[in-house]
Formats: C-alpha cells, structure tokens, sequence
C-alpha cells in the first residue's frame, strides 16, 4: 500500500471533494480520482460514496480513516523528530493561537522577532477550533483552554485578566444609579451562538438582565462598539490597555481572569526553531504584564 495513496484518501475523506483535495495537494483531479481508485483496488473495498453535494465515507471507509490517522500521526511524528533534531533557528514554524491573542500581542511584536530570526518563516493559524496539535497541524500554540492529549508538551506561561470597560465618554453621559448592577448602562453581547465563551458566560450570569446595545459574534466587533460609545462589554485587560479612551466600570477582580497555555509537541523540544519561537512568545507575554 503507497503511503501517498494514504494522503489523498484522507484529504478527500477531510473535505469530502475531489477539487478541494487537488487543490489542496497541488494536483489535477483526475489524479486524486486515480489514487483514490488505486487505494480501493487495493483493499478491494468501495472507500467512499459519490452524491451530487460530494464524497462520503463508507462504511469501510471509517474503518479505513481510523488507521489512516494513525499511519498519519506516526509519520507526521518522525518527520517533525527529524526536523526538531536541526539545531539552527532557521526554517518555517507554524503556530496556532486566537484571533485575539495573534491580533493584539504577537503581530505587533513579529518586527522584533523577525530581526532577531530572519531564517525563520511564521505562520500564524488562527480560528484554533479546527487546528488539531495530534494530527501535527501547528508546531507551537499559544492557547487559552489547556489541551488533554498527555504527548504534548504544556506549560502554563501566564493569566489574562478581563474587567468590563467603557469609554471615558460613555461613562460620563451615562452615570450608573447604581454601580453593582451598571443601572442606567447598556452592555455590548454576544450572539447565543457564542454563548460557549468566558465573556459571554461571565455577563449571562451576573447580567442577566442587561440591556443590549449591540449584539455582535467577534471580539473586533466589541471592541469597536465600545470605543464609538454604544455601551460597556467584557474585554481582556491587555487590549483594553492599547486604547486610552477605555475605562473599567468594573475592575478585573470582580470578573475574571483565564490562564494562557504554551502548547509544544515533545519531540520538537529540541529543534532551535521551534525554541526560538517558544521563548519569544514568553518574553511578550511577560512584557504585556500577563505573568
């Protein structure tokens, strides 16, 4: 069985297209229909079935993708023990992290890094819900919500705080009656879809019963709203701290603060780059006051 076979059978099996997964792996569609076929012959099994809205595993198609994932990881694994042995800061570096965290700490800091490590190529991926440090999507995540597979390498590298803020202007035409419950105030929400994050949870329970604003389904957008003077919302100190406008109406200490995880594979524990990046991550945590 030819591993490249493998390949395109997971990646069709990931984005249920034969034109995605050309795309994805640089090639014509004719010749991921041709690995496909190849790999079916082999096992003498129909691997997927064909509908007008794309490719669908089969039966024995799951059974397939099941020990694919893990030929996948053990492959993956050697490839990145072999890279990790380098022991030059040079080479491409793929981290994961939030929209959050890569918009307001790492970008404004990359200048820097990239003076000191011109050899080494950052990639940044954000939208982390999808990016799976098993299956060696990123090299390096900076995280929010510490992961569960024991292989990997966490180490806790600081706290971000988040208090309610509002715009010096906002404030002052809107004096709260009553400062414990913000009467007379309107905060920025969340769309109930997002109800899953800490911000949203936070102003659910103490907040039930606030009025609205503004709903909105990203941080950018909250951050936005309250600098224009539409109401109070729930951000993260450290950005709340880039923009002199913004005042807590309610301090840290009464909301909530969560820990920010440095996710490592162990077996790049070795490789320069990947330290190179590890320890620059630390270095602006401690310089936003995250520590």
């Amino acid at each position: 069985m030819d591993w490249n076979d493998i390949r395109f059978f997971l990646t069709v099996a990931r984005t249920q297209s034969l034109t995605k997964t050309a795309a994805a792996l640089k090639v014509s569609q004719s010749t991921v229909a041709r690995r496909i076929g190849a790999l079916e012959s082999s096992l003498k099994t129909r691997l997927f079935a064909h509908h007008q809205t794309g490719y669908f595993l089969t039966d024995a198609g799951q059974d397939v993708l099941h020990h694919a994932e893990e030929v996948e990881g053990k492959i993956l694994a050697l490839e990145s023990h072999i890279s990790g042995t380098d022991m030059r800061p040079a080479g491409k570096v793929r981290l994961a992290t939030a929209m959050t965290l890569a918009s307001h700490l790492i970008i404004p800091a990359l200048p820097r890094f990239n003076a000191r490590y011109p050899d080494i190529v950052l990639e940044v991926i954000t939208g982390i819900n999808t990016v799976s440090m098993s299956r060696h999507d990123a090299d390096i995540a900076l995280r929010l919500v510490r992961p569960e597979q024991l292989s990997l390498k966490i180490r806790n590298v600081g706290r971000i705080a988040s208090a309610v803020y509002g715009s010096k202007n906002y404030l002052e035409a809107y004096p709260a009656t009553d400062i414990a419950t913000q009467q007379g105030r309107a905060f920025i929400t969340w769309d109930p879809a997002f109800g899953h994050l800490p911000s949203a949870k936070w102003l659910n329970e103490h907040y039930p019963n606030a009025a609205s604003a503004l709903v909105t389904t990203s941080l950018v957008a909250q951050l936005a709203a309250v600098k224009a003077g539409l109401g109070l919302a729930v951000l993260p100190g450290f950005i709340a701290a880039q923009e002199s406008e913004l005042i807590a109406a309610i301090p840290a200490d009464r909301v909530f603060t969560e820990d920010l995880w440095l996710v490592t594979h162990a077996e790049l524990t070795a490789s320069a780059r990947v330290r190179a990046v590890a320890d620059f991550l630390v270095e602006i945590v401690a310089e936003a006051g995250l520590q």
